[in-house]
């Protein structure tokens, strides 16, 4: 397991509590799992995703990760619409091992886009990283 500062955490990114994280493209925003969370769950084995038109509300569970550790669900961190899922992930779910931020999992168009700025930036989170 890395340490603290051995993870590579963006700074153009948003992150949740639960470790996932957030980023605006236009006006879409991509989400994905962070460094910390792919670390922490071992090698991802499979990604259980929505379909495209599902609608969320912020907090909602909209998937879960299979590793050789454990399944966790994935939260969704802003509402709105799947516009897309990462379809290179039902076949190399190992995807989010090696590049967890180029290895998003949904993009959505959100209903509020401000929502994102509710999340943590990069020190924040790192604040909440150092507290577990």
């Amino acid at each position: 397991m890395k340490e603290v500062h051995e993870l590579n955490l963006p700074e153009d990114v948003r992150y949740t509590k639960d470790h996932e994280w957030a980023k605006l493209t236009g006006d879409t925003i991509k989400i994905g799992i962070s460094d910390y969370a792919q670390d922490q769950m071992g090698d991802i084995v499979f990604v259980e995703m929505p379909d495209v038109g599902d609608t969320f509300e912020e907090g909602d569970e909209f998937g879960t990760l299979e590793s050789v550790k454990a399944v966790s669900e994935l939260y969704i961190p802003v509402g709105g619409e799947v516009v897309a899922i990462n379809e290179e992930l039902e076949d190399t779910p190992e995807l989010l091992n090696q590049d967890p931020y180029g290895g998003w999992i949904v993009e959505i168009k959100p209903k509020d886009t401000q929502e994102i700025e509710q999340l943590f930036d990069r020190d924040a989170y790192l604040g909440v990283l150092k507290d577990e």
